[in-house]
């Protein structure tokens, strides 16, 4: 991480929520998330990423064991004040929640993946882009840069022209690299490999929203958690965005559908605490 931390926090109550972003991205692109569901009196913790929020040599260095070290961090953050966490992310960042779900399933309570990309095959990824499935040299992967291509997964024409103007600006904080280095993008296939076998561990309640018309990747990645996950999983599918579902036209609805799952989860936590209380009574009773 550079100098600058840009990671973004909303002090609520003590029920926190980790949100992750995307590869190439900010913290900024979870914000209006972040806000909505700190105005309902959530702790939100948006981290920044090792290697982002600079230049693409700064992120073409960073790992994906760095990232990762970065969420464990606001992990431990919302720990020390929040008694039930919610980890989720966009993108990659949903990536990065999944391992931290499996690695440290007494701290993760629940999870809310954002368009999870475990595959680029959204409808806007060219057919010679998996000819770098064939790459398996960070060495050689450097020698590659990914343009972020129109729609940039913005639908709204409105927000995508905003989106622009600062992607094409000078400070990348705000909306990320308009080029993601061919060493990252490895890095992101070397996360994956590291998840895909701890998914059939992961049990903790998960909710996945997936744009339908997703251009980076497809509903079959959300499809493919839903079968694979061990735990209960609800999948919403929103009907009029692309990837960013946190910045496109439905990213109220996010905030809206994050709200009503992790209510959800809370009600059947409590509802169990409270039959093993009532089993606990039952079982002195009898012993007496």
């Amino acid at each position: 991480m550079g100098a600058t931390n840009y990671s973004y926090k909303v002090k609520g109550g003590r029920i926190g929520i980790l949100l992750v972003h995307g590869l190439a991205g900010t913290p900024m692109e979870t914000r209006y998330v972040a806000d909505g569901l700190g105005r309902m009196g959530y702790t939100v913790l948006c981290p920044q990423l090792a290697g982002h929020c600079g230049s693409e040599a700064e992120l073409n260095a960073a790992t994906w064991q760095q990232w990762y070290e970065t969420c464990e961090a606001g992990l431990d953050e919302l720990r020390k004040d929040c008694d039930f966490v919610v980890v989720g992310g966009l993108s990659t960042g949903a990536i990065l929640a999944l391992l931290l779900a499996a690695n440290r399933p007494k701290d993760v309570q629940a999870m809310t993946l954002l368009a999870p990309k475990l595959w680029l095959n959204g409808f806007m990824i060219p057919w010679y882009a998996f000819l770098f499935k064939l790459v398996l040299l960070k060495s050689v992967a450097n020698l590659f840069r990914f343009a972020d291509t129109h729609p940039h997964g913005i639908k709204d024409a409105r927000v995508r022209e905003f989106f622009l103007q600062a992607l094409n600006g000078p400070d990348s904080s705000q909306a990320g690299l308009a080029n993601t280095p061919g060493g990252a993008v490895i890095e992101h296939r070397w996360l994956v490999k590291e998840t895909m076998p701890k998914l059939g561990t992961i049990a903790q309640p998960t909710m996945i929203l997936h744009p339908r018309e997703d251009d980076i990747a497809d509903i079959s990645n959300a499809w493919h958690l839903q079968r694979t996950l061990k735990g209960r999983v609800e999948i919403s599918v929103l009907e009029d965005c692309y990837h960013n579902i946190t910045l496109d036209r439905q990213r109220h609805r996010v905030v809206e559908r994050m709200d009503e799952f992790i209510k959800s989860v809370l009600r059947e936590a409590h509802a169990d605490t409270a039959k093993a209380e009532l089993r606990s009574k039952f079982a002195s009773a009898a012993a007496a």
